[in-house]
């Protein structure tokens, strides 16, 4: 498929690579009939090949489809597909449960592509967006820091990093308090019309957000002019405010369907076997419910940092240049000046984002197993 991309026809580098390895298989099972002499051969013969035609990255590529391609002659061969199958399966059902995990291997690199090819790029020791000749060869003079430093050392970089490190985290606290309270009291049978309010809570996340951004505008405005001129409130510090108070809004709708769905296992004779031992509605909420209820709030309270972290279109609307965040800086030079510094900021948001995920993976199996969903 490389080969025919770089000639320009996909399907003629495909049908040469599905001769090639065909000839390969036939080869290694009726003559040489040794798979770990087969899988060197393979590798090192592939990887030789990509060495000569694009150095350094071609010999990886070429050991990484060697490597694959020598295990999966022999994966078909002996039917090693079929030994974690159920044995009554018919070919089709094989065929397909193979089948539908290619698919979903096609749809995560498709998502995942965009993200990989933004990580090497803020390494970059030019100031470009593309590859360079130096770093296709994976020459060391062809990668730098020089981007990382920058956004570390850089004062509009770093005043718009502390907004966002200021905003987020009060913003999630006040996510995760009214969104919890919100969870619990419509988790409760006798609440009237428990579908409409659930649906006007998580609306936030249905409406687009330009829409949801115009109409905090002018709501916030209207607060804005009456904290500052009744109240006499600092002009900045009210900005900070409004933009909180948005962020708020777009963080609870997933602190309430988090939580919510944390509740659906709870078994609620623990709270009035609490209230029945005498404990008030605080006290059972802090001791039974808050425990095993923990990691939906934890979880929802990390979508709403990510939300309110990662947020620009309110943030353009509501606040100010004081309030400039770090999605707000990267738009800004996107539009005003191509500046490299975007990648390395996009590479951190993305560790950030896949660390956070990962606690409420971490978080959700841990749930699962308090609830006995799943084996300790």
């Amino acid at each position: 498929m490389f080969v025919g991309a770089g000639q320009g026809n996909v399907l003629l580098g495909i049908l040469i690579g599905g001769a090639l390895m065909a000839g390969l298989a036939w080869l290694y099972i009726t003559i040489l009939d040794n798979e770990r002499i087969a899988r060197w051969i393979t590798i090192l013969g592939i990887g030789a090949i990509g060495f000569f035609f694009a150095g350094m990255t071609g010999l990886i590529v070429g050991l990484l489809v060697g490597w694959f391609f020598a295990f999966f002659i022999f994966w078909l061969y002996e039917g090693r597909y079929r030994q974690k199958l159920l044995p009554y399966m018919t070919g089709g059902q094989v065929l397909w449960h193979y089948t539908f995990r290619v698919i979903c291997g096609a749809i995560f690199v498709f998502l995942i592509t965009p993200i990989l090819v933004v990580l090497p790029l803020s390494f970059n020791a030019q100031d470009f967006f593309t590859f360079t000749p130096e770093m296709l060869r994976l020459d060391p003079e062809g990668y730098s820091l020089k981007h990382y430093r920058d956004f570390f050392t850089n004062n509009e970089w770093q005043r718009s990093f502390k907004n966002s490190l200021i905003i987020a985290p009060i913003a999630t606290v006040i996510s995760v308090t009214l969104g919890t309270l919100a969870a619990i009291g419509l988790s409760q049978s006798h609440v009237p019309g428990r579908r409409a309010i659930m649906g006007i809570l998580i609306s936030p996340m249905i409406v687009p957000l330009i829409i949801s951004a115009t109409g905090m505008f002018f709501f916030y405005s209207d607060i804005g002019r009456f904290l500052e001129g009744t109240l006499g409130m600092d002009k900045n510090f009210v900005g900070y405010i409004k933009v909180i108070l948005a962020h708020a809004v777009l963080g609870i709708p997933f602190v309430i369907i988090t939580v919510t769905a944390t509740l659906v296992g709870f078994d609620q004779s623990l709270t009035r076997a609490a209230a029945n031992m005498g404990a008030g509605p605080v006290r059972t909420f802090f001791k039974i419910q808050m425990p095993l209820i923990l990691p939906g709030v934890i979880s929802g309270g990390l979508f709403a940092f990510i939300t309110s972290f990662d947020e620009v279109v309110v943030v353009l609307f509501v606040g100010s240049a004081s309030q400039k965040t770090l999605p707000w800086q990267m738009f800004t030079g996107l539009r005003e000046q191509i500046s490299p510094t975007i990648l390395a900021v996009a590479t951190i948001l993305v560790v950030i984002s896949i660390a956070l995920l990962t606690t409420v993976e971490l978080l959700r199996r841990r749930s699962e197993r308090l609830r006995g969903l799943s084996p300790a």
